[in-house]
């Protein structure tokens, strides 16, 4: 799929759509001299951000010749200039294309290749991304460089150039691209998923209704994530809110300056993954300081295991909120607000629920031939709405393989109960088959990590002369606990069926994760790989 509008066919009175850029327009009219971002000790307001904006978009397009529908690059951890870019992408009707900055030069020049960038923006840590990309994107011929450092031309410098420049914000259609959301590529090269001002949009106000109801301006968010991926989507919402975003210092993610800060600026909410959580909610830090004025801490990207949410629970009150969505439908498929969340097992609190269908959202459970399963049958999650993405940049065998009859399929397997509540069996690449029968390791790393002394747990489908595939259990205990392979295998004895039980254990001082924080499966299969864990004597058993 091309990111390139329907503008001349469509009518033009049913696809006009309000820039994104127009939120901060709004802001900056009516909040000016409020708190927009806080970072490094500094605060921006409003009215300073939408005019850096401004002169960025001016920049861009007089020096460089970024026009609407144009590619722009960045390579860069969270600042302010991330956001500044962002916006002003929007503003000229370009298209933002934000990297992983964690990863390596030429996983980010295929990005930009991919992507055909006109123009690329770089920290000044990057300096060999920079050059990477301008090797392999043909459109591509000059950097600018965020911070001082020694290549490309001075980001700051085009502001001061451009400073008091007058930008409106650019005629946009609904279906015009502003955003290529790179997958994570856990299961090959990523993909360029094409998000638009109309799609965007309606995922903006449906986050505000669904997960963060009652956001405003006196709202203050920490962004912990990346805002490359889920915190970006995260941050419009608060740009729409009108509400002040602090951020994170750079370098190793710091859980007493994120409860230091939280206290400090009276934090209302944030946007992590489960992992994350898990480890603000484990830190001493947690009790040293006021986290009171908290009130949703959003979490996706990962299902969080039921003792991690009942401690984060115990820990930080009912401010827990999960979604679950993927890229391609910009985190909106499903909700478990706050009401949801329960500390105490029982009825109502649906163990292993990721919640209920997003409004506007429709949620089926099909099986391989599209045909939709009733009510506690597993199969693949099926998605459609005005959430979903208008499919993947140029790449059509990716669209037909990811659509069918309307319906965005996710390649997540799960089940619906009878009120609606969906629950997530794992990726339909994580299951194996043992002696003819599926296994579902989310099933399995629940009931292990009851364990007191497990901290993490991903389990593995791994080739087995005698039953196909038998279950690999990777394992990571508590600081200063231990757990013998015999304990856990009692545990589990009568537990599950004797086809789900692991038939090994590694144990490892940390799992591998993706730049998110996500454990994923190939990257724990890689990580057992070169250690030559994978199948000592697996196979054979």
């Amino acid at each position: 799929m091309s990111p390139t509008s329907n503008r001349d066919t469509a009518l033009p009175w049913s696809t006009r759509c309000s820039n994104i850029a127009h939120f901060l327009t709004r802001n900056a009219r009516r909040l000016g001299d409020r708190p927009a971002i806080v970072w490094g000790g500094r605060t921006w307001t409003w009215k300073e951000l939408d005019d850096r904006v401004s002169a960025l978009a001016a920049a861009m397009r007089d020096r460089f010749g970024v026009r609407h529908g144009d590619r722009v690059l960045v390579q860069s951890p969270n600042n302010n200039q991330m956001m500044e870019i962002m916006l002003a992408c929007f503003r000229l009707g370009a298209v933002w294309v934000p990297s992983n900055f964690r990863q390596g030069a030429d996983e980010v020049a295929f990005l930009g290749q991919k992507a055909d960038v006109s123009l690329m923006f770089c920290e000044a840590g990057f300096p060999m991304h920079a050059e990477a990309c301008l090797k392999t994107a043909p459109k591509l011929s000059e950097v600018v460089c965020i911070g001082d450092g020694g290549f490309g031309i001075s980001y700051e410098g085009l502001i001061a150039e451009y400073a008091g420049t007058d930008m409106p914000n650019a005629d946009v259609d609904r279906d015009d691209p502003c955003w290529l959301f790179f997958t994570s590529g856990s299961t090959g090269r990523p993909k360029a998923v094409v998000l638009t001002h109309g799609q965007l949009t309606f995922t903006i106000v449906n986050h505000l209704n669904d997960l963060m109801p009652g956001s405003g301006p006196d709202d203050v968010s920490l962004v912990v994530a990346p805002l490359s991926h889920g915190a970006g989507m995260h941050q419009l919402t608060q740009i729409a809110a009108g509400a002040a975003s602090v951020l994170l210092p750079p370098g190793r993610f710091d859980p007493a300056i994120a409860w230091e800060l939280v206290a400090r600026y009276g934090v209302t909410n944030m946007f992590t993954v489960p992992t994350i959580v898990k480890m603000l909610v484990e830190h001493p830090s947690v009790d040293e300081h006021d986290h009171s004025s908290l009130r949703y801490v959003i979490y996706a990207g990962a299902p969080m295991y039921r003792e991690d949410q009942k401690y984060a629970l115990r820990k930080l009150g009912y401010v827990l909120v999960q979604y679950f969505g993927l890229g391609e439908v910009t985190g909106a498929i499903t909700v478990l607000p706050r009401d949801d969340h329960h500390i105490e097992d029982g009825p109502d609190a649906r163990i292993g629920t990721c919640g209920f269908e997003r409004t506007g959202l429709h949620v089926t459970i099909q099986d391989e031939t599209g045909r939709q399963l009733d009510p506690m049958e597993t199969g693949e999650i099926c998605v459609a709405g005005p959430a979903v993405c208008a499919g993947y940049y140029v790449d059509d065998e990716a669209n037909a393989k990811a659509f069918r009859d309307g319906w965005f399929r996710t390649g997540d397997l799960g089940h619906l109960d009878k009120e609606g509540y969906l629950y997530i069996t794992g990726r339909a690449s994580d299951m194996f088959i043992s002696g003819g029968s599926n296994v579902y390791p989310r099933e399995i790393e629940e009931l292990m990590l009851t364990h007191p002394a497990l901290r993490e747990v991903a389990v593995l489908g791994v080739p087995d002369r005698k039953w196909g595939e038998v279950g690999l259990a990777v394992c990571v205990t508590e600081p200063g606990q231990s757990v013998s392979e015999a304990e856990l295998a009692a545990m589990l004895q009568g537990r599950l069926a004797r086809y789900k039980l692991p038939h090994r254990y590694v144990f490892l001082d940390e799992m591998p994760k993706t730049g998110y924080g996500k454990i994923t499966k190939k990257l724990v299969r890689e990580e057992l790989e070169a250690r030559g864990l994978l199948s000592d004597g697996v196979e054979n058993t």
